[in-house]
């Protein structure tokens, strides 16, 4: 049975599919978005192995400057800590603020060590937590800090076919939903398993690095970062300190840059100043500049910075080496122009036109071409080759052709790149096949398929609004009574006192997570809903992972459950250790 507010979306999303295939696709440039924010999950060995592996937590180092590269908002992270069980967990966390970055930052310095290690565990709970947490335009990616070893305990009979197996199914997984696992290993002691850690980024097309030093995690979290917002290393030239101040130049390219992250790391405080391509002196930090620090780095952030020469000028104690790294970010996508639409037969030359895209529309600012190179890339699908061809940038966009050698099925990328960033467009198919058609259809004979679909959208559109009213009036139903909710901390034990919350000021639906007051970490329970319902009651919808029982007795509450007076439910959490009690009272 469908509930009322999934046939309400339904619909909607029926109707949007209908119009969009009378009226026609967008073409591919129109429909690109901007840079789609990240979602990452943070895996971290802490089991005792690791006081071995990694003495000088550098595991922690890498989250805490991997949290601090992220953008200053929108992106979100997930904290997964692992022995061989999950030791603490933390939710995908919107970062909207540098207090939630400090949030992050202290819950990895709270971390504590377990006994054994199944890298499986870890690797497993962050594919699920990405899943759970999908979103559309965003990028998911896990980074598993780890020394490649498992250890598992005797007394459970748990074997490394059994992790095997389990590692298995969480990495194909992973490579369904797009998902990498970028790996760091951690190797103090020289013991790591290099293969394994490798084996896992390589089967989700993601790269591995090993360290046993903090001194590598810059370029390490750069390199990642580069991979996967496609992005190239800007080279800053390290420097030894004299005491005093020494200039750094960082060269801003072009007005989309949307952030510049220096990373400075120096086994001895810096002090930093920065001076702006006007010679003006700008306060570190300040509203557009902001300074992140732990132990072994300090992160200088530019946001929107202007384009030209900044100058980092930069103290530390006397012949003490700083490592520096550049990374930008950009505001920045490649489209490629819908292809003639035509069939093609082998010998045809096809055009192909790219450019950039900035927040979904065509570039305006055609300094950024100045610099760019690009080729098409195309790959005979029955061969499996791919030849490059040069294309022209014409100062606006870029143009290139090809021919069309055999009757085989092709796919066309372009790739362009300047000296801080690349970016690839979308795959694009064309067949040279006898009988094939490639391109958007134009040209095509009249066929009856527009009418009745103009019909099927007609009677879609009438059945919309029939649902839609019925929408509003359960959407403007009110609640009667209150809710008494209370917290436990599995891990203490400690309770709450209770909290009584009147339902008379909500309307049509109410998710617990707005009783919890949005806390980040209890995020989970966003899916578990309350609705109005008949004679004093309320109606119970779970749509979350979370565990809920009432009178001790598991409930299955997907499709909704009512609940009375009187009425109390437990909510287990599968990602922190507390459990919610919530009782119904009129």
């Amino acid at each position: 049975m469908i509930r009322m507010n999934d046939r309400f979306r339904l619909f909607i999303a029926v109707l949007c599919a209908v119009v969009l295939v009378v009226s026609g696709s967008l073409p591919a440039a129109r429909a690109a978005a901007s840079s789609p924010q990240i979602d990452a999950v943070l895996v971290l060995d802490v089991s005792h192995s690791m006081s071995n592996s990694d003495p000088g937590s550098i595991g922690n180092e890498a989250m805490k400057l991997f949290i601090d590269m992220l953008s200053a908002k929108g992106d979100r992270v997930g904290i997964v800590a692992y022995s061989e069980r999950i030791e603490r967990e933390k939710a995908l966390l919107e970062i909207r603020s540098p207090e939630d970055k400090e949030n992050l930052k202290q819950f990895i310095d709270q971390l504590n060590r377990g006994s054994y290690t199944d890298i499986a565990v870890g690797v497993k709970e962050a594919v699920q937590i990405l899943k759970d947490g999908a979103g559309t335009g965003r990028e998911p990616m896990i980074v598993l800090m780890a020394d490649g070893n498992n250890e598992f305990n005797p007394q459970s009979g748990r074997t490394q076919a059994d992790s095997d197996k389990d590692m298995e199914q969480a990495l194909k997984e992973a490579g369904d939903n797009q998902i990498p696992v970028y790996t760091i290993g951690l190797n103090a002691d020289g013991k790591l398993n290099k293969d394994a850690l490798a084996a896992i980024s390589e089967k989700t097309g993601a790269k591995s690095f090993s360290t046993d030093t903090a001194d590598d995690l810059p370029k390490i979290l750069s390199e990642i970062f580069a991979s996967h917002m496609e992005l190239n290393i800007v080279p800053v030239n390290s420097i030894t300190a004299n005491g005093a101040f020494q200039d750094v130049t960082v060269s801003v390219p072009n007005a989309n840059v949307l952030e510049a992250n220096i990373s400075i790391m120096s086994s001895k405080p810096v002090e930093t100043r920065l001076v702006d391509p006007s010679g003006a002196a700008v306060a570190v930090p300040s509203d557009n500049v902001l300074l992140s620090k732990s132990k072994s780095y300090s992160l200088v952030k530019l946001l929107h910075p202007s384009e030209g020469d900044w100058k980092l000028q930069i103290k530390g104690v006397n012949r003490d080496k700083i490592d520096i790294n550049l990374v930008f970010n950009y505001d920045l996508e490649l489209a490629i122009d819908p292809l003639p639409a035509k069939a093609y037969k082998k010998g045809d030359q096809v055009d192909v036109v790219s450019y950039l895209v900035s927040s979904g529309k065509k570039l305006q600012d055609l300094a950024q071409y100045s610099n760019m190179k690009a080729v098409l890339l195309v790959k005979d699908l029955d061969t499996g080759t791919t030849e490059q061809f040069d294309m022209k940038n014409t100062g606006e966009q870029f143009e290139g052709t090809f021919k069309l050698a055999q009757e085989h099925d092709y796919e066309i990328r372009v790739k362009a790149e300047e000296s801080s960033f690349y970016r690839e467009t979308a795959a694009v198919k064309v067949s040279a096949k006898p009988g094939a058609v490639s391109g958007s259809g134009e040209n095509k004979p009249f066929s009856l398929v527009p009418v009745l679909l103009s019909v099927a959208a007609l009677i879609i559109i009438l059945a919309a609004a029939y649902f839609i009213r019925r929408y509003m009036k359960q959407a403007s139903r009110g609640f009667v009574g209150q809710l008494v909710v209370e917290i436990r901390d599995e891990n203490t034990g400690d309770k709450s006192f209770p909290q009584y919350k009147k339902l008379s000021s909500f309307k049509g639906k109410l998710h617990l997570h707005q009783l919890l007051q949005l806390a980040p970490e209890l995020k989970e329970t966003e899916k578990v809903l309350f609705l109005p319902g008949t004679n004093d009651r309320i109606r119970l919808l779970n749509q979350s992972g979370c565990t809920i029982e009432r009178s001790g007795r598991a409930l299955d509450a997907s499709r909704g459950v009512e609940l009375k007076s009187g009425d109390r439910i437990t909510v287990a959490l599968q990602q922190v250790d507390k459990t919610i009690f919530v009782e119904y009272l009129v």
